[in-house]
């Protein structure tokens, strides 16, 4: 795709110097020009870059249009820089991040929920580093916080938007890990330690009352011979 020389260059010119996603909308205002053209022209760039295997690429991510380097040569960028990438997220950091993504708005008690764990360490870091933040309150739940993803999340990830999360259904187990799954946690469930140790009160509860039963029998007849 052809894009005329001047506009190239003004596009690539405030691309360079944009910290943050830039909208077509809004470099089509800043450069006095149509939208559509401006549009046509990142598309064409971006397409140039990929054909040309360039050391940085195009990406439309977080609703605007940004410069990345090329994956190829992150290992290499990783040794030179200390780059956001190199900020590894935990393990814990991550579960929650998914938890907010997949289920935002969300309060902190309901990432507890689907974690199984206090979240509020990990969730004020996600917030520190910008990937998390307050969307509003939730009423039914005492006004408690609700939770969401923000842009920088959309563009640390490359995505243009939420609707770009990759399926659940792609991390869902196949059905023997499924079934090996539920087993472990059928072993664990105290359900049937706790009915067998019931029945097993139950049954010393009879045994004794029929032990005073017969004691009560026995001194009843010895009663009885006495008064003959």
């Amino acid at each position: 795709m052809s894009v005329p020389t001047q506009l190239r260059g003004a596009v690539e010119a405030l691309l360079f110097v944009s910290d943050e996603p830039v909208s077509a909308a809004r470099m089509a205002r800043v450069l006095d020009t149509s939208e559509a053209e401006v549009q046509n022209a990142l598309e064409g760039i971006a397409e140039e870059y990929s054909e040309q295997d360039r050391g940085f690429q195009l990406r439309e991510v977080a609703g605007g249009w940004r410069l990345f380097t090329h994956p190829a040569y992150h290992e290499r960028i990783d040794e030179y820089v200390l780059s956001w990438d190199t900020r590894r997220l935990s393990q814990a950091a991550l579960e929650a991040l998914a938890v907010v993504a997949y289920h935002q708005p969300v309060t902190r008690q309901g990432i507890n929920a689907v974690r199984g764990v206090n979240s509020e360490g990990v969730l004020s870091s996600l917030v520190d580093k910008g990937l998390v933040r307050d969307v509003g309150r939730d009423k039914n739940q005492g006004n408690a916080i609700l939770y969401g993803t923000t842009r920088t999340f959309l563009e640390k990830f490359g995505l243009r938007d939420l609707s770009e999360l990759p399926p659940l259904e792609e991390f869902a187990p196949d059905p023997d890990t499924e079934r090996s799954i539920r087993e472990r946690l059928n072993a664990l469930d105290g359900s049937s330690f706790a009915d067998e140790l019931s029945a097993e009160e139950d049954a010393r509860t009879g045994d004794a009352d029929d032990e005073t039963d017969e004691r009560s029998a026995g001194e009843a007849d010895e009663d009885a011979d006495e008064t003959g």
